[in-house]
């Protein structure tokens, strides 16, 4: 009859925990988020909740207010989701993310701008069809193999210059996040088209000449060198050179492009493919130093609140910059305007790259082994030995997370309990734990931020570190509850009905808060892919439709944002680019991937014969 009683109350007490679509964005209409038991639909403005972390005013310190004379634990409830608002946990993971190629192709519509530089020392390569310097901007690549695939098979006699330059003092850039460099209409240049036109245009995705020589006319102000970006790997806009650079070699070398009848024609675009791969994972692109208190993202609320009624509803593959109000677009440029000209070690010296990592490094491989061990039972099944065992280890592994954070005073209160009052609050004794989980590395840090950029990374780890907390703490607690915990001392014996539920709440909670946190750690091949291959995303332009038509130079604007200084007086003339597309007879896409939009990840082979996998 205990048994019985335990899982109506188990059953009551959790019934309301309706998870939000964490994937979908809706307009700021209240900066609150349903509680248990609320109907209000996704499309209608909740009436209760707690602020998310990006919803929530900078408080003086912790990221809370002052409690004064009321329940400390008031704001900890376990049945209390973030707001659907939320954006803390999107930053988190494009910042976690940052110079790193598998993310970045994942999700190539990039919402971060990051001030940085290029260290002395650092070589840099450019590939032409002649033996000149450019006089100009153009356009150098990290890794050889990216800039050698430009230099030749488009001249008679197959002349292909390779330059290798030097940095010889540290060059300022910023980065553009995401596939920055793809010339797409969909997205991967919406940022960049902010700080360049002023606005968005899917139809200049092509108009690189004067794309970077804008770039360049507006960063000179700044003392700004070049503009990183990434495309099949990763590349810098250079605005000159002949600053800040010394040439170390520039001999003609052997035209790297295959013929056209060649039996492994795709093998240099391959090549730079796995050049790319080599910063698939933490710490990414080396060679780039980006200093995060100058960050500016688009997925800060408070400074473009206009781009959330535009992300309502879509997932996170269609998120992109277009119909940003002009407001907005004006406070971006004057935010990332301020950052370039803040003196130097005008930050906290908090490395928050650092911190992030140290979140998902003790996180994600956790998160991960709890859904395995869930995935892989049937809890509907009458094993009743396997269901147990299976329980009990996961709820080891969810004791592990938290066990820095169980005090000795944290004891549950479940004795005696009539299962009307351990319906109503039968978790509340877990509080203080949820707390401690989801402050302890963060709590201090508040009087130290001293950036806009500072203060938006302190809450979006705050905000992802409080999910996180609370998803763990609750299931933790709630097989406590149900006696499935060895350590803490309960008069609850385990039957395999009430665990049999328990492990489905547990699923739903796992895979609801491993959606919402969607870090690229959890995307690989699976199983991994033999020595011959290598694990491939989707990737401009293999595999992608081709270009349908070219853009032209802008016109000015007359607008509220006032165009940049090359907008003033266009040319509309075609402009040559310096550098050519690197395959003969144009662009190769393929044939055209099913996964271009959405890319998922594969095995494809390293070594003739080439292929692309299943396309």
């Amino acid at each position: 009859m205990r048994n019985i009683m335990l899982l109506r109350a188990l059953w009551c007490a959790f019934a309301g925990f309706e998870a939000l679509s964490h994937a979908a964005q809706v307009p700021i209409l209240s900066h609150t988020g349903p509680r248990l038991g609320d109907t209000t639909s996704i499309d209608e403005a909740p009436e209760r909740g707690r602020l998310s972390s990006f919803d929530r005013p900078h408080y003086p310190t912790g990221g809370l207010p002052a409690e004064e004379n009321h329940d400390p634990f008031a704001d900890w409830r376990l049945d209390d989701p973030p707001s659907v608002n939320s954006t803390g946990h999107l930053l988190f993971e494009t910042v976690s993310s940052l110079l790193q190629h598998w993310p970045n192709t994942r999700m190539r519509n990039g919402h971060n701008i990051v001030p940085g530089m290029i260290p002395t020392g650092t070589l840099l390569y450019h590939g032409t069809w002649h033996p000149e310097l450019p006089p100009g901007p153009d356009w150098a690549a990290f890794d050889s193999e990216h800039s050698a695939i430009f230099c030749g098979g488009l001249v008679e006699g197959g002349e292909c210059w390779h330059l290798t330059l030097m940095t010889t003092r540290p060059l300022n850039i910023v980065y553009f996040d995401g596939t920055s460099a793809a010339k797409l209409p969909s997205g991967t240049l919406d940022s960049q088209d902010i700080i360049t036109w002023g606005d968005v245009r899917p139809d200049l995705s092509f108009d690189e000449w004067n794309r970077i020589t804008t770039l360049c006319d507006w960063g000179r102000e700044y003392n700004i060198d070049g503009f990183v970006r990434m495309e099949m790997s990763f590349e810098v806009m250079l605005c000159n050179f002949t600053s800040g650079v010394r040439v170390v070699s520039f001999p003609n070398i052997v035209d790297p492009v295959m013929p056209r009848n060649a039996s492994s024609g795709f093998s240099p675009t391959f090549e730079v493919m796995y050049a790319g791969s080599r910063h698939n994972r933490y710490p990414g692109e080396t060679r780039v130093r980006l200093d995060l208190s100058g960050l500016v993202s688009f997925y800060d609320t408070e400074l473009v609140p206009s781009l959330v009624s535009v992300r309502f509803g879509k997932e996170r593959w269609d998120h992109r910059l277009l119909n940003i109000s002009t407001e907005d677009v004006v406070r971006v440029r004057a935010r990332l305007e301020e950052a370039l000209s803040s003196p130097a070690h005008s930050s906290s010296g908090i490395d928050w790259q650092a911190l992030i990592r140290v979140v998902v490094d003790r996180y994600s491989e956790r998160l991960e082994f709890v859904q395995y061990l869930l995935n892989s039972t049937e809890t509907n099944g009458y094993n009743a030995d396997s269901v147990m065992d299976d329980a009990i280890k996961t709820q080891g592994q969810l004791r592990n997370m938290l066990m820095p954070y169980i005090g000795l005073d944290v004891v549950p209160l479940l004795n005696g309990t009539s299962v009307k009052g351990m319906a109503s609050g039968m978790l509340d004794w877990a509080h203080p734990v949820y707390k401690f989980c989801a402050t302890t590395h963060t709590s201090l840090l508040r009087e130290h931020t001293v950036t806009s950029s500072e203060k938006l990374l302190l809450d979006a780890v705050q905000g992802t570190m409080r999910e996180i907390c609370r998803v763990v703490t609750k299931m933790w607690a709630l097989g406590v509850s149900a006696g499935m915990d060895q350590f803490m001392d309960t008069d609850r014996v385990p039957d395999v009905g009430t665990t049999q539920n328990v492990m489905n709440m547990w699923k739903k909670d796992i895979n609801e808060l491993m959606a919402w946190l969607d870090w690229n750690a959890w995307v690989k091949c699976r199983p991994e892919c033999g020595p011959e291959e290598m694990c491939y995303l989707t990737t401009w332009p293999v595999g992608f439709p081709p270009p349908h038509n070219r853009a032209r130079i802008p016109p000015p604007d007359d607008g509220d944002v006032p165009p940049l200084p090359s907008q003033s007086a266009p040319d509309h003339a075609p402009v040559p680019t310096a550098t050519p597309f690197p395959w003969r007879g144009g662009t190769p896409t393929g044939k055209l991937a099913e996964d271009w939009r959405r890319p998922q990840p594969r095995c494809i082979r390293r070594i003739d014969p080439y292929d692309l996998g299943d396309l």
